[in-house]
């Protein structure tokens, strides 16, 4: 099977900082992979560099066997790339079909905006997503944490993403609002979408991915499957930095 993603020999530098050294990565239809380390391990400037808001000083990103040039978000959206940041961006003010449509608005063929159309839309997505979500109508400040975190989802699948970036989506979350993000997550896996999935919870990782790799001062220290480590065995790999086959 052809990865949906490959991030190949990777590197960027903040004046004389390494930020992200000569890593590579993949991501396959179906799959979740878990993006571990510390804070200023690199994770989130290499998932940046993917989503088109950093560009790479070295390397070369393949998307679905073909190698693409991403430097922009806009670049990123073209290949079915979309990003989910811990803040969500969702305007508070407005319910969810106006955030989900937010600069892309369905229209009349009197080129007016189609409130009908979009609440329509989102009801389809939102039945396929999130089965319970019924405050359609509301404005996205009334919604719970888990409830804003299906508005953001819906919106990146309900414009055809392929690969997903989830950067933290549970931080801040209490356990119900964790557990419907983490059906959602499975939900879209199932569909066939590739997530990358940024988080310090290792208990989380290893219940929501298929492989996890492990980041330090830039560099890749190694991936694995879930299914052949303990947390433990994660928790060494982060703080000592080193790979579970190494001496």
């Amino acid at each position: 099977m052809t990865p949906l993603v490959e991030l190949k020999n990777i590197s960027l530098s903040f004046g004389g900082v390494r930020a992200v050294d000569n890593v590579s990565l993949d991501l396959y239809p179906g799959e979740v992979v878990g993006l571990l380390g510390h804070n200023g391990a690199g994770k989130s400037t290499l998932i940046k560099i993917l989503a088109g808001a950093y560009q790479m000083d070295e390397g070369e990103i393949w998307i679905e066997g073909k190698k693409v040039n991403i430097q922009s978000p806009r670049d990123a959206r073209r290949h079915n790339i979309e990003t989910i940041y811990q803040t969500l961006a969702l305007a508070d003010n407005l319910d969810a079909p106006s955030n989900l449509f937010l600069g892309r608005e369905l229209t009349t063929r009197f080129g007016l905006v189609d409130d009908a159309k979009m609440e329509a839309e989102t009801r389809k997505i939102m039945a396929r997503l999130n089965p319970n979500f019924k405050k359609i109508s509301e404005p996205v400040s009334a919604l719970s944490g888990g409830q804003r975190q299906s508005v953001a989802i819906a919106r990146a699948v309900y414009f055809n993403a392929k690969i997903l970036i989830m950067d933290e989506p549970t931080a801040a979350l209490g356990v119900h609002e964790s557990k419907m993000v983490a059906d959602l997550i499975k939900e879209l896996k199932a569909q066939g979408l590739g997530i990358f999935l940024i988080s310090h919870d290792t208990r989380e990782m290893l219940d929501l991915c298929d492989r996890v790799s492990v980041m330090k001062n830039g560099t890749l220290i190694g991936t694995e499957k879930v299914g052949d480590v303990t947390e433990d065995d994660i928790l060494s790999m982060i703080i000592m930095g080193k790979a579970r086959d190494a001496a």
